[in-house]
């Protein structure tokens, strides 16, 4: 294998654990080395830290495989390390043969750029760097291992793999086809999914357990569900005991979805589902002095990258300024932010700043973050990235 060395100084991050290597920390960034290929990373004196696969597009030049030298990288590693992930889920019980879950969640499962969504019998394969791509077959061959896989359909269709010079790809990839539905259950609760066209890979299982705490808090209310998908919060607040639930999303497929899954769960109470833009829905419902006993607010990714740091969190701001006026006394606001560059702290800020342009005082009682299929790898903290609030008005 090629022998990678590090600017001097540049070792420390490696030495915490940290799997990135930007172009920035390597002396030979210009080598010639096809994109993929594993590569021994070395500190200034030539002592070997790491192997990791080379991208030579990326500013992200190196994503670790391993922090020991010795290690080979072939289809034995990916059994072990896939292994691992699956014990995992199967420790935190998420491994129903009728549910689904987030199977391998790339850098948290010491697999850098890799993502597997399990549905059932089927998995779900993201593949989002230039090492995750060169051992593409490999990973394949070894889900299918998995006793409980018969087929895998390919979403590698994220933009982000524009930045390692990845083409976008999806469809099937290996064993039996995918159907062009599957029937998920989560806590009780049966989800129709189309994995092959839905966001990220069909179904946002890191909301699980917000969904479960809104379920836990929707007795006897009116909700309205902002942002609503394919109605994960709306079977969760009906489940929970609401009387009504007002869905809104900009995609008609998904409120056709949402549909489909309100009625598989055999609820047939008051519900609305209204297609629009979100943003003028609500300021809509606030002109019309509309009042609500919970408010959820789950928009997507408004911060993609530091560039839109200012703006987004503007726009978060926004967002809890309406949802905190659109609510009745005692109300209820959940609202939440998938944006990477957002922390715990700022977010609590700018809700804070929405509760106080609304003119409300507001308390947190619960906090929110990715469901345990989706773990937080405490040396790289850039894997978490959900943050919830619930907060109640006190006046």
């Amino acid at each position: 294998m090629t022998r990678i060395h590090l600017v001097k100084g540049r070792e420390k991050s490696l030495q915490r654990k940290h799997p990135w290597i930007f172009d920035g920390a390597v002396k030979e960034k210009n080598a010639a080395i096809p994109a993929g290929e594993t590569v021994v990373v070395c500190d200034h004196n030539d002592n070997p830290l790491a192997i990791g696969a080379w991208s030579p597009a990326s500013q992200l030049r190196i994503r670790v495989w391993s922090f020991d030298p010795s290690e080979t990288i072939d289809r034995e590693f990916f059994r072990r390390r896939i292994a691992q992930a699956v014990k995992m889920r199967e420790n935190l019980g998420l491994l129903d043969p009728d549910g689904g879950c987030r199977l391998i969640y790339s850098e948290s499962d010491l697999l850098p750029g890799i993502i597997v969504d399990r549905y059932g019998e089927f998995a779900v394969l993201q593949l989002l760097s230039a090492g995750a791509e060169f051992f593409r077959d490999i990973i394949a061959q070894t889900l299918l291992e998995l006793p409980f896989i018969k087929g895998i359909f390919e979403r590698s269709d994220s933009p982000v793999r524009q930045k390692e010079a990845l083409a976008l790809r999806a469809g099937h990839l290996a064993g039996e086809t995918l159907p062009e539905k599957i029937i998920v259950r989560e806590n009780g609760l049966d989800f129709e999914v189309n994995p092959a066209a839905g966001q990220k890979t069909g179904f946002y299982f890191d909301l699980r357990s917000a969904r479960e705490k809104i379920r836990q808090l929707a007795a006897g209310k009116r909700v309205l569900n902002m942002f609503s998908y394919t109605g994960g919060f709306a079977c969760a607040a009906f489940a929970g005991g609401a009387v009504s639930v007002v869905n809104a999303d900009s995609s008609a497929p998904a409120l056709e979805q949402c549909q489909r899954n309100l009625e598989l769960n055999g609820f047939t109470g008051s519900y609305r589902n209204i297609c629009g833009d979100v943003f003028k829905l609500l300021r809509k419902f606030e002109s019309e002095n509309a009042k609500f006993d919970m408010v959820i607010l789950d928009p997507p990714k408004l911060i993609p990258g530091k560039s839109a740091m200012m703006r987004g969190c503007r726009a978060y701001q926004d967002l809890a300024r309406l949802g905190f006026k659109l609510l009745a006394p005692g109300g209820i606001l959940c609202n939440f932010s998938c944006s990477g560059a957002m922390n715990p702290e700022l977010f609590q800020k700018i809700t804070a700043d929405g509760a106080l342009e609304a003119g409300v005082n507001a308390a947190v009682i619960a906090r929110l973050e990715q469901a345990p299929d989706h773990p937080t790898l405490l040396s790289v903290p850039e894997t978490f990235y959900l943050n919830g609030l619930v907060s109640i008005l006190t006046d």
